[in-house]
């Protein structure tokens, strides 16, 4: 059997040689300057294996792992993953392993010098050009972080705009999402408001002239679809931006962000060709009105001629503390996630906007079936309302915790715990990868786990 894992060829002479380089006599040398009470003395660790037996050991620990494949062609899914909360499952199509695996995509790293660098930076042009069809929007970069970045560089940015220093977020936001905007804003001796659903429509209190902006996610944390033209009259009626945090794939079904007057669009590009991967990498997907371009953060792409007429690619805006000075930056962004970035690219332009919607609409009547037959068992029921597209909350009759458990003991992956939210409640979600007798599943053993 032929290890799959690379194989770091150094021997004693190579290290001795990289040491006498740097000038130093042991390893240790290198990290002198950390002071010693920051240092950890040892580490509790198992004796050294062999190669083949460490292979043995990690084999047996990675089958312990009971979350089904990421959608792709063959994935096995013993009871089905339900599992979103802002990382999702959806089918990748195999064109895109394929694509980002080139060996000149995957060894890029930053895109400087573009007479080198013309795949790289065509990509990003496309990625952006791609946001902007997606969102409504008129302008976008190539990439932040993930959505939670680009939503806490879409705050900074408003302040940036507007020369106010107060921050509104719906408390229907993403809370991980939340907290990520109270650290950036921290910084900046910004204030975070987190205002209520009763209070965000025009003429009541809430929205006031102090704030820069009113930052709403629509699909929400729950699942609900918000009235986003509500929220767009109540910003603006107060001078704020509206920022409007997205799921790319519901835009292939619901009105985009430039539709309802958003003036700064953010996502979480995992969705789009990427697998959930434990939480990371991830991208940030980020535009806005055309009025507001030099102020956002990250860097642009722009397509222009040589003197010969051909076409190239070139980075036309870079607001990196990097590139210019200090006090006229706009983030110290250091990079983009560039490979997911290509993903999304490869992703997008493989399904296509009819794909898309038939993505979206599979994923939103797949759904809606589950929640239809979890709402109808005994001591389960919806815990809002309102429309949603494919995640819902349910308000389980007994404790979450003591659900999931139920729900694992069949390898099915339930919701996540919402229930310092909502009483009991379990926020589900359902994409195009669940089947509809995995669907069914969860419904039996939902109504097992009650009794």
């Amino acid at each position: 059997m032929t290890s799959p894992h690379p194989y770091i060829p150094n021997t004693d002479e190579d290290r001795r040689a990289m040491l006498d380089a740097a000038g130093v006599a042991t390893a240790d040398e290198l990290f002198a300057d950390i002071p010693p009470e920051l240092r950890i003395d040892g580490l509790d660790l198992p004796p050294a294996l062999s190669e083949q037996d460490l292979m043995r050991e990690m084999t047996a620990l990675a089958a312990r792992n009971q979350v089904p494949g990421n959608g792709q062609a063959g994935d096995s899914a013993s009871g089905g993953c339900f599992l979103g909360a802002g990382a999702y499952r959806h089918f990748i199509p195999s064109v895109v392993g394929h694509v980002i695996s080139r060996s000149e995509f995957y060894s890029a790293y930053t895109p400087y010098q573009p007479e080198i660098s013309q795949g790289t930076l065509q990509t990003m042009f496309e990625l952006q050009s791609m946001t902007c069809e997606l969102t409504g929007m008129d302008a976008a970069n190539a990439g932040m972080y993930d959505g939670a970045s680009a939503l806490a560089e879409a705050c900074l940015m408003a302040c940036n705009v507007t020369g106010r220093s107060r921050i509104a977020v719906l408390d229907s936001v993403h809370p991980a999402y939340a907290d990520v905007v109270r650290t950036y804003a921290r910084g900046r001796d910004l204030a975070v408001d987190v205002v209520s659903d009763s209070a965000v429509p025009a003429g009541r209190q809430g929205i006031s002239q102090e704030h820069a902006c009113l930052a709403v996610q629509h699909p929400n944390f729950f699942g609900c679809l918000e009235d986003v033209w509500q929220r767009e009259a109540a910003a603006h009626a107060a001078g704020a931006l509206l920022i409007a945090v997205t799921d790319p794939i519901s835009l292939g079904l619901l009105a985009p962000p430039g539709d309802y007057g958003a003036d700064i669009a953010v996502a979480e590009g995992q969705s789009l060709g990427w697998p959930v991967t434990f939480g990371g990498p991830y991208l940030g997907l980020f535009a806005c009105r055309q009025q507001y371009l030099r102020r956002m953060p990250g860097r642009i792409v722009g397509r222009t001629s040589d003197l010969d007429g051909r076409t190239g690619y070139v980075l036309t805006l870079q607001t990196r503390e990097q590139h210019i000075r200090r006090e006229r930056a706009t983030s110290n962004i250091c990079t983009s996630q560039q490979l997911v970035g290509l993903a999304a690219a490869v992703y997008l332009a493989a399904v296509g906007k009819h794909g898309l919607r038939r993505i979206a609409e599979t994923c939103y009547h797949r759904a809606h079936y589950a929640a239809e037959r979890i709402a109808d068992l005994p001591g389960y029921s919806l815990a809002f309302e309102a429309p949603f597209f494919k995640e819902f909350t349910v308000r389980c009759p007994r404790p979450v915790p003591q659900i999931q458990a139920r729900l694992q003991e069949r390898g099915i992956i339930g919701g996540l715990d919402v229930s310092d939210r909502v009483e009991n409640g379990m926020l589900l979600c359902v994409t195009e990868v669940n089947t509809r007798e995995e669907i069914d599943r969860l419904v039996e053993a939902l109504a097992e786990a009650a009794q």
